[in-house]
């Protein structure tokens, strides 16, 4: 079981590091089909495609199906001058020019919770609990759990947290809203260090294309460190056969004990 994590964990990472590629979840070969050579394109069964998108349903186990990088969009963020002081503040390792003995990324010096949206760039799939009055969206990556309140509730001054308060509704039979404020300045936007500030409000729109595959819509605002919403659209494929497993950040990464220098030995 350990050892099929660490190859589905390095599957995940590998699909993650390539920005902008586009990766196809690709299906195992059923036992006794040929795995190339002539004759195994006609010998191979044909996929049936996905059914329909069910109704109000986005539950089970998600997995990312095309790569998302270190940063949402090739062009840059469009920072404010505050937020382009902030940005030069950080020292990404995530393909920036940081070594993990000189970042000052709260996730690899501190395991701090990433954040939303930065939750999605961590290689590991997630499951969604859908309950009459919350929808629960429980991340693999360091047993980390948001609550969506689907209760009707409105937002009030919440308490400033790494993940935010969240509140969720269905926009139509196949698409999900939510809607998240009150973020603490702890985390960053990406893995390249992209700041924000208490202001950042995020909307993700999680739109069930078919049986098989969803898409989530994120926009970012943040008055004070950007000047317009930046957006992008990410993409999952449904992993009916997976369950959530333990991951734990301090345990399962490699960091750096910073008091001595020395870069820790990977578990």
């Amino acid at each position: 079981m350990f050892k099929q994590h660490v190859m589905r964990c390095a599957l995940a990472l590998a699909a993650v590091l390539i920005f902008s590629a586009v990766l196809g979840a690709q299906a195992p070969q059923p036992s006794g089909q040929p795995q190339g050579g002539a004759g195994a394109k006609a010998n191979k069964p044909a996929t049936p495609p996905p059914g329909p998108a069910p109704v109000r349903d986005i539950s089970g186990v998600w997995n990312a199906s095309r790569g998302i990088g270190n940063s949402w969009t090739k062009e840059d963020a469009p920072l404010t001058p505050w937020g382009v002081a902030k940005f030069k503040e950080s020292k990404s390792s995530n393909g920036g020019p940081y070594k993990l003995d000189q970042t000052n990324d709260p996730v690899i010096t501190k395991c701090l919770p990433p954040g939303v949206p930065r939750i999605y760039m961590q290689p590991f799939p997630f499951q969604i609990v859908q309950t009459p009055k919350e929808t629960l969206f429980v991340y693999e990556y360091d047993h980390t759990v948001r609550h969506i309140r689907t209760d009707g509730r409105q937002h009030k001054d919440p308490d400033p947290s790494y993940m935010g308060e969240s509140i969720g509704h269905w926009e139509d039979d196949t698409t999900f809203v939510v809607d998240s404020v009150g973020f603490n300045e702890g985390t960053w936007l990406d893995r390249a260090g992209h700041p924000h500030s208490d202001q950042l409000h995020v909307v993700e729109r999680f739109h069930r294309v078919d049986s098989d595959n969803m898409e989530i819509a994120i926009t970012m605002e943040d008055s004070k460190a950007l000047t317009k919403p930046w957006s992008q659209t990410i993409y999952y494929r449904l992993r009916p056969t997976w369950e959530i497993e333990e991951q734990d950040c301090a345990e399962n990464s490699d960091f750096v004990n910073f008091e001595n220098g020395e870069q820790g030995a990977a578990k």
